[in-house]
């Protein structure tokens, strides 16, 4: 099979996960956005849904470093399997130290972070928090090599490298996902769309700093004018409550 045969195979088996991903994601999540602070759940349905919703979002971006891997590992079995598996551990390490974050910060709150109190406020600043981040050195060079493969010739730790790299470069922007409203199907496609225009756009390098001014922006709207956002479910408004177990 030709070197072209094994990146478009690659990039067709990723490209059809993500959708099925999606699928299963929009099933799922449909009418569960409860806005910013929505439980998370037990954390067996919890990390369900996350793996689920991550390889929806993540891997059509990641389809160009996983077809340089595949392009090479010719004596390797299932080396697409073995990128995408070390991949999504990647990931999965950051939903549940999002998870561990957001059970002590629950267990922790005394009221001030209701909506009706400094909830938008804090909201707001950790959503213009992201959107200062996408300016900082570090945002930039993990956004570079998210935008390849490293380690091309193993793909399991190509998988992680590649990861590690992409959590550097995306991890603010899933955290405005948790401030919204992890279960938002609206701002999980949004999320989504940002990060693969960074990371697999010919010149998407460059969109780093309009995504920090649209940041900023939505974090001072979000303060100022919560109820006047587009598709931002305010806490306590959902429209039907999760089954997502204790």
């Amino acid at each position: 099979m030709s070197r072209l045969s094994f990146g478009s195979r690659t990039t067709i088996l990723l490209v059809a996960g993500a959708a099925a991903a999606w699928a299963v994601t929009v099933e799922r999540m449909r009418g569960m956005d409860s806005g910013p602070g929505t439980d998370l759940g037990g954390l067996g349905w919890y990390l369900g849904i996350w793996v689920t919703m991550t390889a929806a979002m993540m891997l059509p971006s990641a389809a160009p470093a996983a077809a340089h891997v595949a392009r090479l590992a010719r004596r390797v079995r299932m080396p697409t399997a073995l990128f995408v598996a070390g991949y999504l551990v990647v990931w999965t390490v950051y939903g549940l130290a999002a998870y561990a974050v957001f059970r002590l910060v629950t267990s922790l709150d005394t009221g001030v972070l209701a909506w009706d109190d400094l909830g938008p406020y804090v909201a707001g600043a950790v959503i213009v928090g992201a959107g200062i981040y996408e300016l900082t050195s570090l945002k930039r060079s993990s956004l570079d090599r998210c935008r390849g493969a490293r380690h091309p010739e193993n793909a399991l730790k190509s998988g992680l490298a590649h990861g590690l790299d992409c959590v550097g470069s995306s991890g603010g922007l899933m955290v405005v996902l948790f401030v919204l409203g992890v279960m938002s199907l609206f701002w999980m496609a949004l999320v989504a769309a940002a990060i693969f225009a960074e990371k697999a756009l010919r010149h998407g390098s460059r969109l780093a700093p309009v995504v920090a001014v649209g940041l900023v922006a939505l974090g001072l709207w979000v303060a100022m004018s919560p109820a006047s956002v587009p598709a931002l479910t305010e806490p306590g408004s959902g429209s039907r409550s999760m089954e997502m177990g204790s």
